[in-house]
């Protein structure tokens, strides 16, 4: 009879996952020559062959990819297990990492923080900033426990199955503008004074690096208003973003979470068509039953909640 080591088998599937030995040990915190001792016990274990060497790489061979599936099936049963134990203490305990983007990081965590830790003095909670697109991805695959994600209108964010969806805010995406008068030619006297985006066709952009959602969002915004941005700015550093529009360096298209709790210099101005980003959590359903997980989840929706007045700048 075999018996199968849990422990060993989540190996395999993490290697299904990052792809390499090295992967799967900075994943774990450990050294690839234990990863790669642990895999050959299991082969051992299940007496048939699993690893296939291909070139510096290992491949998964068809029993593998048998045992990866039923692996998952198992670690998302242990996980419901853990999820219905935690429930039954009735109180916020253990740790919680929650991966964020930069803008919900300035404008929700601070204050949900402090609420958690007043409110929940024994949870421990760990943020790390991740873009969205990879966040969910690790969320998925069990880096992190809970996933601060946006969504921008036309966009869909990247779907996992085991993971769930729960709206925590919208903000508006509005036109960034020096209050300045904007240069027509960098050494003539002709200024104008940007009120639209069609009136932005001939300024200096910044925007996010290529691959990024809010990115292709903002240049298809462009194009529709009948021009292709001149980006001579690119940084996914908002606050960075921010400081070259306020200082009469470029424009930009921003959603209103990152000027919650501070004032500004820019004008804000309204698009056409008053899209909206969506901002939303995900975690694995098996752990979504955690008190710790609904612990973080009611206090970000009342944080998300809090600020919508310090959202209405005015406009001039």
């Amino acid at each position: 009879m075999i018996v199968l080591d849990v422990r060993r088998l989540r190996l395999l599937r993490e290697l299904k996952l990052r792809g390499t030995l090295a992967g799967v040990a900075l994943a774990l915190n450990q050294s690839p020559s234990s990863v790669s001792q642990q895999l050959a016990l299991l082969e051992a274990e299940v007496g048939v062959e699993l690893l296939r060497k291909s070139g510096r790489r290992v491949q998964l061979t068809a029993q593998a990819e048998i045992l990866v599936e039923h692996t998952a099936a198992v670690l998302e049963r242990l996980e419901l297990a853990e999820a219905d134990l935690d429930a039954s203490l009735h109180q916020a305990t253990g740790v919680v990492r929650i991966a964020v983007f930069q803008s919900a990081a300035l404008a929700l965590m601070p204050a949900a923080l402090s609420l958690l830790a007043a409110e929940h003095p024994r949870l421990r909670v760990e943020m790390t900033q991740r873009e969205p697109e990879t966040a969910l991805y690790e969320t998925w695959a069990r880096d992190f426990d809970l996933v601060i994600a946006e969504q921008y209108p036309g966009h869909a964010a990247p779907h996992h199955p085991e993971l769930d969806r729960l709206n925590l805010t919208t903000d508006a995406l509005r036109l960034a503008v020096p209050d300045a008068p904007w240069p027509r030619d960098a050494g003539g006297p002709d200024f104008w004074r940007i009120t639209s985006l069609e009136e932005a066709a001939d300024a200096a952009w910044v925007m996010e690096p290529r691959g990024a959602a809010s990115r292709h969002w903002a240049e298809q915004a462009c194009r529709q208003a009948g021009f292709e941005p001149d980006v001579r700015f690119e940084t996914a550093d908002l606050q960075a973003q921010m400081r070259l529009v306020e200082s009469g360096n470029a424009i930009a298209l921003m959603p209103d979470l990152v000027w919650t709790d501070r004032g500004t210099t820019a004008r804000l101005i309204d698009l056409p068509s008053a899209p909206r980003r969506s901002v939303f959590t995900s975690v694995r359903r098996a752990s979504a039953a955690r008190p710790g997980i609904i612990a973080c989840r009611e206090v970000l929706a009342r944080v998300a909640a809090a600020p919508a007045a310090a959202l209405l700048l005015p406009l001039r």
